[in-house]
């Protein structure tokens, strides 16, 4: 009997898509989104992605919208996410200006991704952050979430 391999779910934040059409993080942004159409990964997002999305270019507007048409599950914000971004505000992980970084954290986390990728070095693929970040996860019942950024996670090269 063939073992089947766990697809893993990978929530992508706006960097990821955004990252499509940067010169530095192209190559693996595009080869996440590859590695979406081939297969390999199910991909996440949610409603703070649509949004944010509305003020980047129309070069990266279009990329979502192909992103979106390849069966992206969209998690949408609810009582846990909120309380989880609370827990996060009051152990003072990052201030209230960045809180949709806490709510793609949370998201990603109430809703049971396995990965969560973001070229975000500052507040969110940052080995302090995720500890802390991972140490409320828990705290609060959840497991801890991974964060990589696209590059550790894509079959690219």
């Amino acid at each position: 009997m063939e073992k089947k391999k766990k697809i893993p779910t990978v929530y992508f934040d706006t960097s990821v898509i955004g990252g499509c059409c940067d010169n530095e993080f192209s190559k693996w942004s595009n080869g996440l989104i590859n590695d979406l159409c081939n297969g390999f990964i199910r991909g996440a997002t949610s409603e703070i992605v649509a949004a944010e999305i509305n003020f980047a270019s129309q070069e990266v507007i279009e990329i979502y919208k192909k992103f979106i048409e390849l069966d992206v599950i969209i998690y949408n914000s609810n009582n846990y996410v909120d309380d989880l971004v609370e827990a996060y505000l009051e152990r003072k992980i990052v201030t209230k200006k960045y809180k949709n970084d806490l709510l793609h954290i949370a998201l990603a986390t109430v809703h049971g991704a396995d990965i969560l990728v973001s070229w975000n070095f500052k507040h969110i693929v940052h080995y302090d952050k995720i500890i802390q970040f991972n140490a409320i996860n828990l705290e609060y019942g959840y497991h801890q979430l991974v964060i990589l950024s696209p590059r550790e996670v894509t079959t690219y090269e």
